[in-house]
């Protein structure tokens, strides 16, 4: 007959363990909420350190408790196209382009994608080094039949584009700086539906990582509330309905890469940039 002392000393166990189970999954909530990241990295964050999408948006551990488990995949039909023949690019460089582009000027560029096409413009001036390798990145076919990654539809809201291995780990070869991280646009710590911003591997915490964005991008459908670490650098001017109908597809959970993929299909067939 087991004891009253044991059995008081089995029950503070399991409560110990119940306690440390939901401060564990509040950690994992609290560093999904606050980073855009470019690929999954196999690093252990402190607690508070911030991972929720560019280097560390972790779908496939996105919840943490029973309430807040991840939802089934949506049996709603792909509401996207079939891809354009074609393989996606391989290239790398061992350096940042050249700059070429004109901070005085205009430029659009114009995701085509399975699911439609979406539009934006670029802000040259304010953002430079961005601008110049999106560009540059663009006319050399790198984008053309990658797949977008990921798709994060729970407490920020964005699709993720840019990386041709469509694991959230490729990169160009090379590193751009940060740029217009003060846009006024940005206030209290959110990116306003509509923008465009680079994903990178900052971990919120260690300014080594910062001036670590590379090919991988954000569209963002729907206020998001992020501090200010990524370059926002366009605005969609056009395909906001693209977006909202990826969305609305949901995602799902990828093991194989720590993603959360969109259940649509979603593939940038072509991307083009021009001046204006």
């Amino acid at each position: 007959m087991v004891s009253k002392d044991r059995r008081r000393r089995e029950l503070a166990r399991q409560k110990y363990a119940r306690q440390q189970q939901r401060r564990d999954a509040s950690v994992r909530r609290s560093k999904r909420r606050n980073v855009i990241v470019a690929g999954v990295v196999a690093v252990a964050l402190a607690a508070g350190a911030a991972a929720y999408a560019s280097v560390t948006l972790l779908g496939g551990d996105r919840k943490g408790t029973t309430d807040d488990a991840a939802p089934a995949p949506s049996a709603t039909a792909d509401p996207c196209g079939r891809p354009a023949p074609g393989s996606p690019s391989k290239k790398t460089w061992s350096k940042e382009p050249a700059m070429t582009v004109d901070t005085s000027a205009s430029y659009t560029a114009e995701l085509a994608t399975t699911c439609g096409r979406i539009t934006f413009t670029m802000d040259a001036a304010e953002a430079p080094h961005t601008v110049n390798s999106f560009a540059f990145l663009a006319g050399q076919g790198y984008f053309a039949h990658s797949r977008c990654h990921r798709l994060v539809d729970q407490r920020i809201y964005v699709l993720q584009c840019g990386d041709p291995k469509g694991t959230g780990e490729g990169t160009p070869g090379y590193t751009i700086p940060d740029e217009n991280l003060k846009d006024p646009r940005l206030k209290g710590d959110v990116y306003p539906a509509g923008t465009v911003a680079m994903a990178n591997r900052y971990d919120g915490a260690d300014p080594k990582t910062r001036n670590s964005g590379g090919s991988q991008f954000f569209l963002v459908y729907q206020d998001s509330p992020l501090p200010p670490n990524y370059t926002p650098f366009g605005r969609i001017t056009g395909g906001m309905d693209v977006l909202k109908k990826i969305a609305a597809a949901g995602s799902r959970p990828d093991p194989a890469t720590g993603n959360t993929a969109p259940n649509a299909t979603v593939v940038l067939n072509e991307a083009v940039v021009r001046k204006s």
